[in-house]
């Protein structure tokens, strides 16, 4: 059906963006309309059955709509184009609209928990029948699709709302399940588990709802790169010749789609500054253009005829990694004086390292005294970024 609407509403013609928001106002606006059929028919079945837990699920779909309305909405105000007051544009509205849903399973999760110890203390007769069975089999098919399409444009679409709507159709999946079973239970025993079952559905909700935060708080705090998109930076960038060296990559997110990127590129010291410079404003352009993201990039002059630094610059890079793999150094450069010479550079180490920086800083200094009693290392220790 979303593929059907998509067709039929979305223009594939108007640009990532574009089809980005008309995607995230289509699943919405269905969304809306599926969870009120829900909540009508579940609030019905309850009513026939006098299941406090069918009428709390039918409830728990009537908060999905306004979830599916907060998407909506989201998507809405994240499409709006940047302006005077948000020169970065309103693509974060998305990650909030995500925040907001979660927390709305949350809430939801905590109400059902207090529903059902009520039930638990006071049990009461469950009245069954195919037509409340149809409704609920209905429900659960129904609320599968959900999680099947949106999970699917979630991950195509990297969209943080969208995968917490999924993971909250599934938690509504498995809540029917359970009121489905506890119904029959009820029905063909005198088991009255109507209120336990609605507990551990309750428990399952507020379980997702926690996980669900988590996954939208963390975009808004600012999470590092992936792997992939540093990867295809750093290829874009070095594919040049005259770049030989790249380093301190910063990804600054403001939503799906709004990325703006620094990095400093080594280059060269003896070409002429003002082709060096005409590549690095073609570097932007492409990176701009390809990977749809602003980028600042700063030239570090690099002395490349000078043999001895290259080749103390290499075996400094070797003694750094003896210490651990993904420590790496930058900004080489050699200072001569009358007593000693002046090795400086900057050193990059991950978060979580087991050594502090003070103490990578005293392993390095030692191991380049090594090479020469004279060399005397300056040492500035920073964490990655990506």
């Amino acid at each position: 059906m979303i593929s059907l609407l998509a067709r039929l509403f979305i223009r594939q013609d108007g640009g990532e963006a574009s089809a980005r928001k008309a995607y995230g106002i289509l699943c919405g606006a269905v969304g809306i309309g599926l969870n009120i059929l829900l909540f009508t028919g579940k609030f019905f079945a309850g009513l026939l059955s006098g299941s406090i837990a069918i009428t709390a699920d039918a409830f728990n779909n009537l908060s999905d709509a306004g979830s599916s309305f907060v998407t909506l909405l989201g998507f809405h105000l994240a499409g709006r184009k940047p302006d005077a007051d948000h020169p970065f544009g309103h693509g974060r509205f998305e990650y909030l609209s995500g925040l907001a849903v979660a927390v709305l399973i949350l809430l939801m999760g905590l109400e059902l928990l207090r529903v059902s110890f009520q039930k638990i203390l006071n049990p009461a007769p469950v009245e069954a029948s195919p037509l409340v069975a149809a409704i609920l089999c209905i429900s659960i098919a129904v609320k599968l699709y959900m999680a099947f399409y949106n999970r699917r444009l979630g991950r195509r679409l990297h969209s943080t709302a969208m995968e917490a709507t999924a993971l909250d159709s599934l938690s509504d999946v498995l809540a029917t399940l359970t009121v489905l079973a506890a119904t029959a239970v009820g029905h063909f025993t005198s088991l009255r588990i109507d209120g336990w079952c609605g507990l551990l559905v309750a428990l399952f909700i507020v379980w997702s709802g926690i996980r669900a935060i988590k996954d939208t708080v963390d975009p808004l705090l600012g999470t590092p790169p992936t792997r992939e998109f540093v990867n295809q930076i750093r290829d874009l960038v070095l594919a040049h010749s005259e770049i030989i060296g790249a380093h301190d990559l910063i990804v600054h997110d403001y939503g799906p789609g709004r990325r703006m990127i620094s990095l400093h590129a080594e280059v060269p010291a003896s070409e002429n500054v003002l082709t060096l410079h005409d590549e690095i404003d073609n570097i932007e352009r492409e990176l701009r253009e390809v990977l749809g993201c602003e980028a600042v990039i700063h030239m570090d002059p690099v002395d490349t005829n000078d043999a001895v630094t290259e080749e103390t610059r290499r075996r400094v890079a070797d003694l750094a990694r003896c210490i651990d793999d993904e420590i790496s150094i930058h900004d080489f450069r050699m200072v001569s004086g009358p007593s000693h010479t002046n090795v400086i550079f900057d050193v990059v180490v991950p978060y979580h390292f087991r050594l502090t920086d003070k103490a990578v800083e005293e392993k390095i200094k030692t191991a380049v005294r090594t090479l020469d009693g004279n060399y005397f290392a300056v040492i500035c220790v920073e964490r990655s970024y990506t």
